[in-house]
């Protein structure tokens, strides 16, 4: 999914260069709170009293984007491995015994830029879940047999995301907007390098990207930041920077540009229920992070029941849903329309989705009526994400990872600030009249039946 109301603008030049600069303070929110190890470390205390709670959560710049085909599916299966044994706690059963003494909630996620841990505890554990923290993103001991029962684990989410006919559509046209690096957008992985991934090889994810330079350490909660970041500092302080920058020494490969539409039709038996998704390559935030944030505000203006692209497609019975979406990505994000059409009307759903996209070049498609309302959402909708203090440093991590705290910060102004101007930049140098992928997935009975290859295309 697309974290969208944790997305962030840096408008002019001079932000971008701040907010690369490793000694420049970042603009934070009120109550957020900012400071740099020695080692690296970049650590944000955000003091929040409405419970008696602390969420302890480190998020680290690794994910799909450094995967090779030989690792794919890797950090993944390393986040799984972080609960396991470490040097504190040598095996599981005694991680997940102390993890029950300290009333922990606990999880991990792994995305395309991102791989992040967090425990929530009460006030007066802190202590005590900083350092288990800290053994564990430190001091992991990958055994053999954990891994024997891990990697089934995560190879069994890949084999129940190929289970749904929308997981299909979605990675048959990942493949074909990112070409040979599809690895590096599809955190999911490969069967055989989940099944077959040894200890050696988590050690090399940790050797290359498991440092305190490339880390963010968030303490959110009932405490104040001189005792945050007294804390940090005495449990984390001696973790030794790399020396290397990991992503200078091991660069992402940019991605090839699409060049002409991709269109396909993809029959399976699961697929009782038609989808159909249309997707380009869209803005990264270090090129155009103003695009980025129109992107969001158009795809509220394509989403509100007034609108012409809901009306057509939705109000007159061509599809039950349908959607437009942007991922904020550091490097190219994708922007996707994900449909589900009406079984009896293919061919008028496909062909009055492109006659929508097509008019999007058109100034007069939205009213400035419904800009205001889509920001209005927008806003209400930041307000919400606030009221619950434990997912604040994963809105926060989400953006230091993909862009920057200055991004983070100046989100809820920036969406404001859009303009007619700005989305019309956005639609035209990414989606109007530009390559597309599109593909429709379908039964084989159905798609003999309405014969999808002779309509499902694109001009």
């Amino acid at each position: 999914m697309t974290p969208k109301l944790i997305k962030l603008l840096t408008l002019g030049a001079a932000g971008v260069l701040c907010s690369l600069s490793a000694l420049a303070q970042p603009r934070l929110p009120q109550g957020y709170f900012w400071k740099k190890l020695p080692n690296g470390l970049e650590v944000v205390v955000i003091e929040n009293t409405k419970v008696p709670l602390t969420t302890i959560e480190v998020a680290v710049k690794n994910g799909a984007y450094t995967e090779g085909r030989e690792y794919s599916g890797l950090s993944h299966l390393f986040e799984h491995m972080f609960f396991k044994a470490n040097k504190d706690y040598p095996d599981q059963e005694k991680f997940l015994k102390r993890t029950q003494e300290l009333g922990a909630i606990w999880n991990g996620t792994t995305g395309n830029e991102r791989v992040n841990y967090y425990f929530t505890v009460g006030k007066d554990s802190l202590d005590a879940g900083l350092k288990l923290m800290n053994a564990s993103i430190r001091f992991p001991i990958y055994k053999e047999e954990d891994m024997k029962k891990e990697r089934p684990v995560v190879d069994g989410e890949f084999q129940r995301n190929e289970s749904s006919p929308g997981f299909q559509l979605y990675y048959e046209a990942s493949k074909r907007l990112w070409g040979d690096l599809i690895t590096r957008k599809m955190p999911i992985g490969i069967h055989e390098v989940i099944n077959t991934a040894t200890p050696e090889k988590m050690m090399i994810i940790k050797g290359k990207y498991y440092h305190p330079n490339n880390s963010l350490l968030i303490i959110c909660g009932d405490i104040k930041h001189e005792d945050g970041f007294k804390k940090a500092e005495n449990i984390f302080g001696d973790w030794p920077n790399s020396g290397f920058d990991p992503h200078v020494k091991y660069p992402i490969p940019d991605f090839a540009p699409l060049t002409k539409n991709e269109v396909f039709v993809k029959e399976m038996s699961i697929a009782r229920t038609p989808f159909m998704m249309y997707a380009w390559q869209g803005p990264a935030y270090t090129r155009d992070s103003a695009s980025t944030v129109a992107a969001d505000v158009f795809s509220y203006i394509v989403s509100l029941n007034s609108s012409k692209f809901q009306q057509a497609l939705v109000d007159k019975g061509l599809a039950s849903s349908a959607s437009l979406s942007y991922t904020t990505s550091h490097y190219t994000g994708d922007i996707s329309i994900f449909v589900v059409p009406n079984p009896n009307k293919l061919k008028e759903c496909h062909e009055e989705v492109l006659n929508q996209i097509k008019q999007w070049g058109n100034p007069a498609y939205f009213t400035d009526e419904q800009l205001a309302d889509a920001k209005a959402i927008l806003l209400r909708e930041h307000s919400r994400q606030m009221e619950k203090p434990s997912s604040l440093p994963s809105q926060l991590s989400f953006q230091w990872c993909s862009t920057s705290l200055d991004y983070y910060t100046d989100l809820t102004d920036n969406y404001q600030k859009v303009t007619r101007a700005d989305i019309a930049k956005y639609l035209k140098t990414y989606i109007v009249g530009k390559p597309m992928v599109a593909g429709m997935i379908l039964t084989p009975e159905m798609s003999k039946q309405v014969n999808a290859a002779s309509f499902f295309v694109v001009k």
